[in-house]
């Protein structure tokens, strides 16, 4: 039989050590002089956005062409470059402009047609193309040995919250030629390197669970929510947010339409897609219900509207393609059917879809941390609501409190005025679900993706756990995650919101 060709890593851009990330650390400066005006005002973006000069800077700008740019990574850091500016302009003030200038639009469309991205603070330039290692001798895939080249706040946050996804991007990418190489050995039905393969593809999908688990380390809620989460909104399904028809790029013509972007995502993480297409995983648009046929029958074609096939459309060009040839030559699943009566292969076949639902399921729990409950506490305080009063130990149980330490304690137990949410961090009471960064409502979205990783699973008793018919105690929704600071509270409900989506 002939079998058509695998993909080769290196003909997509893509690196057998690093992955999706590049094999080199990106660019944090473009040297040539011509584009000092962009790295001035980069170099400034927290000093402007704070004293709301963003706006006035930008439009101050030249209209700069791209044709000095002469190497991928001088295109890359230029998009990112770009992309921070914009989403400053669009969301660095009181109000959303819901017009990019031509100093931004003009370049900046080009740069992403070069790199075939679209124009918007995609995954790649938010986490992909924004990083560096302290340590260039050492690897990257420790969050010990990564910083962001930029942001938008300069909160330690705010680089955490891209740092964990770099990580996971890093830390991953050993799984690629692993997997490739199962699908070889399936083709030349060789059935203990399959099992092998699958069994060091679940243990790495549980490292990447233990380095997602990490944002509680130094990534505040209520931060993230308030301060961070605005920047990366998009323009499409944002009227609630102040963008009700999108964002117009300026580009000279006179002929521009407003355009509707959904912002960085998760989902625009090429390896996680990755996985599922190698696991056979498929996912349907949320509130579709899985077909009569089971997940042994023939796969119906992907709905255009199904998101996380959308989410392609925000990949570079050639991770695109790199999963659509994946899914070419995809085989585990069907040769772990074939195989059923091997117990090693399908319990290793089952570890791998049990694995990436705990994955998903951490995310869920973040999710509900991190969008959940900020949100819920915007409504209270939009509302006049007050929060719950603190619990406090009864006089014979407490020490003996000194007047000092009574005015610290009072201090600390006062509730602290928040910020005023701005843009998508805005919640307001009518409103039923919260819109993740991408655009959609996001728990049932994610709630779904879960449920559906679990679908293809081989045994009975896997399929009774990774389905909705069973439960992972150790795995629920709800987990309980002790947080210190200003995250020290939580409630336990996961009714709207998102983060990014997984």
């Amino acid at each position: 039989m002939v079998f058509p060709p695998l993909p080769r890593l290196e003909d997509y851009s893509i690196s057998p050590t690093t992955g999706f990330l590049p094999d080199s650390p990106p660019l944090p400066l473009l040297t040539h002089p011509y584009y000092a005006p962009w790295e001035a005002v980069i170099a400034s973006l927290q000093a402007l956005i704070l004293s709301r000069n963003i706006r006035h800077e930008i439009d101050r700008l030249p209209v700069l062409s791209p044709d000095h740019l002469s190497s991928e990574p001088e295109w890359r850091r230029a998009y990112v470059v770009l992309s921070f500016l914009a989403h400053s302009y669009i969301w660095g003030d009181t109000t959303p402009s819901e017009v990019l200038p031509p100093a931004l639009s003009i370049p900046y469309l080009a740069v992403s047609a070069k790199l075939e991205v679209p124009p918007v603070a995609s995954y790649a330039a938010l986490c992909l193309w924004n990083f560096r290692p302290i340590f260039r001798d050492d690897l990257f895939d420790s969050l010990d040995n990564l910083a962001t080249l930029q942001t938008f706040t300069g909160a330690l946050d705010e680089s955490w919250f891209y740092l964990v996804s770099i990580a996971i991007e890093a830390r991953g990418a050993a799984i690629l030629p692993i997997m490739l190489d199962a699908i070889s050995s399936a083709r030349e039905d060789n059935l203990d390197r399959v099992v092998a393969n699958l069994q060091s593809f679940a243990e790495r999908l549980g490292e990447l669970t233990h380095l997602l688990g990490r944002m509680y380390e130094n990534c505040d809620p209520h931060i993230f929510y308030t301060r961070i989460r605005p920047y990366l909104s998009g323009s499409k399904n944002m009227s609630e947010a102040g963008l009700p028809r999108g964002v117009k790029y300026l580009d000279g013509s006179g002929n521009e339409e407003f355009r509707h972007y959904s912002g960085g995502s998760n989902a625009q993480s090429s390896l996680i897609q990755a996985f599922d297409i190698l696991l056979g995983v498929e996912h349907r648009p949320t509130g579709d219900r899985k077909p009569a046929s089971g997940p042994s029958g023939p796969s119906a074609p992907a709905k255009s509207h199904n998101f996380i096939v959308q989410m392609r459309d925000y990949m570079p060009g050639p991770h695109r393609r790199f999963l659509e040839h994946l899914a070419q030559v995809s085989n585990i699943r069907a040769f772990v059917e074939e195989h059923f009566s091997n117990g090693a292969l399908t319990v290793a076949y089952d570890a791998c879809l049990h694995m990436l639902r705990g994955f998903r399921d951490k995310h869920i729990q973040i999710v509900s941390r991190y969008i959940v409950l900020p949100a819920k506490d915007q409504r209270r305080v939009a509302t006049g609501a007050s929060a719950a009063a603190p619990r406090v130990k009864s006089a014979s149980s407490a020490i003996r409190v000194t007047p000092t330490a009574a005015a610290q304690l009072q201090f600390q137990n006062q509730k602290p005025s928040l910020p005023q949410p701005r843009g998508i961090a805005y919640a307001p009471k009518h409103q039923a679900d919260l819109r993740g960064t991408g655009g959609t409502a996001l728990i049932p979205f994610l709630k779904q993706a879960r449920d559906e990783t679990g679908e293809p699973s081989i045994g009975a008793w896997a399929q009774r756990l990774l389905t909705n018919s069973g439960s992972l105690p150790a795995l629920r929704d709800a987990e309980t995650v002790k947080i210190q600071g200003l995250a020290g509270q939580w409630l336990d409900s996961e009714d709207v919101g998102g983060i990014c989506h997984w």
